[in-house]
């Protein structure tokens, strides 16, 4: 088993429900870990033969959050671990999304979700 980790992925989308959150987009920092097998044989060759390919969901997750408008940092969150849980060959996955200057008085918010098969 392996995990991997993409970290600090700096996102701008609309997200809250303020008037000013609704027509200005804000930045989001995004955390990723999956757990997922990689076959004895791709370690072998030191080939990509079957292998969970992350540039791929890393795609996936940018361009959902850049062409969404989110209310709640919640649904946010949820909907980029459904996009991560769709690869079958994941077996874990945890989320954080971070939402810089949300609280007067705080550097971020941050919310964190997991799922496993």
């Amino acid at each position: 088993m392996a995990r991997i980790r993409v970290k600090n992925l700096l996102i701008r989308t609309y997200i809250g429900f303020n008037p000013d959150e609704l027509i200005n987009k804000q930045d989001v920092i995004i955390n990723l870990e999956l757990e997922t097998e990689i076959p004895h044989s791709a370690l072998e060759v030191d080939e990509p033969l079957d292998i969970l390919d992350y540039k791929t969901i890393t795609k996936k997750v940018i361009t959902f959050v850049q062409e969404g408008r989110f209310k709640l940092l919640e649904a946010l969150t949820k909907n980029i671990l459904d996009i991560i849980m769709e690869d079958e060959r994941i077996s874990w996955a945890r989320v954080e999304v971070d939402k810089p200057h949300a609280l007067r008085f705080a550097e971020s918010v941050s919310l964190e979700m997991e799922a496993s098969r």
